[in-house]
């Protein structure tokens, strides 16, 4: 059997500086490909960041209200 994917959960190329502002899931929790993870505010919009994978949260490397960057690592899954 293979070892199981560790998966990172990045911040997509939003075209402005931008905030976590709220984690809709806590480590240990499932998620399936496209479930809204956490939400990001950028000037002017809400934005929500979903998983790329089905699996489950392993970690949260970003907390609210800490600057994020395009392409920071905000998390892990592990992929089922």
């Amino acid at each position: 059997m293979a070892e199981p994917r560790i998966v990172p959960v990045v911040l997509p190329e939003l075209g402005a500086a931008a905030v976590l502002s709220h984690w809709y899931v806590r480590p240990g929790d499932r998620v399936f490909a496209g479930d809204r993870l956490a939400e990001v505010l950028i000037p002017g919009a809400t934005v929500d960041v979903h998983a790329p994978v089905t699996g489950t949260l392993t970690e949260r490397l970003a907390l609210p209200p800490d600057p994020v960057a395009v392409g920071q690592l905000l998390g892990t899954i592990q992929e089922e």
